[in-house]
C-alpha cells in the first residue's frame, strides 16, 4: 500500500486497514515527506510495520520536488535509482535494523549490481567509527533484500549479497529494464547460477521478505 506519510496518525490507520485487507508490503520511496528514511519521524511506522509483520518496499524514486527539479534534464538514474542506493547506505550507517529487529526491508527496481560497492564503502566508513561489519553479510545480518535484474552479474553480486537475500520481480504492465516477464526461464537457462540458488531468488526469498 501507499501511505499518506505527511500525516503519521493517518498513515498508521491506513497501514492497519491495508493489512486487514490483504496488503503485504509498504510502498516507500527513498525520501518520504521530505525526510530521509532514517529520520525518527518514521519510527512509529516501523514499529507498527514490525508488529504487523509487513516489510518496507523501497522503490526507485524519491519524494522531493527539489531533487526532481535539480535533475530535470537527466534520465532517471540520479533522481530515481541512486536515491535508493543512498537510502540503503543510510539505513546501515544509522544501524536502523538494530532499532527494529523484526523489520524487513526490500530495495526494489534498482538492480543489485551496486551491492558490492555499497558493502565495501560501508565497511570502510563504519570501521572509522569503531564498528565492524562483514561486508559479505550486510544484507542477511540486517534483514535487507535487493531485487536483482537478469542482466546483473549475479555470481559476483551473490558473493556480497548471499543467496538468501536476493529476489526478483517482473513488474507487470511496466515496460522498462525491470520488466522481465521471462525472468524465471532466463535465470534457469543461463547456467550462471546453480538451480538451487535460482529457486531461492525466484521463490524462497520473496516468501520470507513478504511473509507469504
Amino acid at each position: 500500500m501507499v501511505l499518506p506519510h505527511y500525516s503519521m496518525d493517518e498513515a498508521l490507520k491506513e497501514l492497519r486497514w491495508a493489512r486487514e485487507n490483504g496488503a503485504c508490503t509498504i510502498f516507500m520511496r527513498a525520501i518520504e515527506a521530505d525526510k530521509r528514511l532514517v529520520d525518527p519521524y518514521f519510527y512509529p511506522l516501523y514499529e507498527e510495520a514490525s508488529r504487523l509483520d509487513m516489510p518496507l518496499g523501497i522503490h526507485a524514486s524519491g519524494a522531493t520536488l527539489e531533487m526532481y527539479d535539480f535533475f530535470a534534464d537527466e534520465p532517471g538514474f540520479n533522481k530515481f535509482k541512486l536515491t535508493v542506493v543512498g537510502a540503503f547506505h543510510s539505513i546501515v550507517m544509522a544501524d536502523l535494523p538494530s532499532k527494529f529487529p523484526d523489520l524487513r526491508i526490500g530495495f526494489i527496481e534498482v538492480s543489485a549490481q551496486w551491492v558490492p560497492y555499497a558493502a565495501h564503502d560501508l565497511a570502510k566508513r563504519l570501521e572509522g567509527r569503531g564498528r565492524t561489519i562483514d561486508k559479505q553479510d550486510v544484507l542477511r545480518s540486517n534483514r535487507l533484500y535487493v531485487a536483482c535484474q537478469t542482466d546483473d552479474d549475479l555470481p559476483y553480486v551473490l558473493k556480497y549479497a548471499g543467496e538468501d537475500n536476493i529476489i526478483i520481480g517482473s513488474d507487470y504492465g511496466h515496460n522498462d529494464t525491470s520488466s522481465e516477464l521471462e525472468a524465471l526461464r532466463h535465470l534457469k537457462e543461463s547456467g550462471e547460477v546453480e538451480p538451487r540458488i535460482v529457486s531461492k531468488i525466484l521463490d524462497d526469498n520473496p516468501r520470507v521478505l513478504y511473509s507469504l
